[in-house]
């Protein structure tokens, strides 16, 4: 297998990450929504890109920037997704701490959000027992198929 390298989003590749997410997940995006991530918060989404210039993972992320003391201003993983053929290699857990390590230094983010299918056990793997994400709550039908998702939280400040 070429070697794997992790670098930011540019605008040339989110197609590239476009197809890398029909490719694998059921929650689609436009492209447009991909462009509005990329230009509202472009040092939060990063890229695993192969040795041929391929782009083999991707991780969309954005701010929530409307911080109060309830809730303070924190970052949001929108969308993750590594090809199947480039799995169990370590590339989500490395795509997660870039993003999540310039939530915290540019934006000052006091924590970081997602939401995960029930269902699929290997990404709750990876954000609980790996990255050290905890459940916050269950929203109930959140995605289309009307699966339960799990409310995702990790610190990002020290405690």
């Amino acid at each position: 297998m070429s070697s794997i390298s992790i670098r930011p989003a540019r605008v040339e590749d989110l197609a590239g990450m476009q197809s890398c997410n029909l490719q694998n997940l059921p929650e689609n995006y436009s492209i447009k929504y991909y462009f509005y991530h990329s230009l509202s918060w472009p040092s939060l989404s990063y890229v695993a890109e192969d040795g041929k210039g391929r782009i083999v993972g991707y991780i969309l992320a954005k701010m929530e920037e409307d911080g109060s003391d309830d809730d303070p201003v924190h970052g949001h993983v929108t969308s993750i997704s590594v090809l199947r053929s480039h799995r169990r290699l370590g590339i989500a857990k490395k795509l997660m701490v870039q993003s999540q390590e310039a939530m915290a230094t540019i934006y000052r983010a006091a924590y970081v959000s997602l939401h995960v299918r029930k269902s699929n056990r290997a990404a709750l793997g990876l954000y609980r027992d790996t990255l050290g994400f905890t459940v916050k709550d269950i929203e109930k039908k959140y995605y289309a198929d009307g699966e339960d998702a799990y409310s995702m939280k990790l610190s990002l400040k020290p405690s």
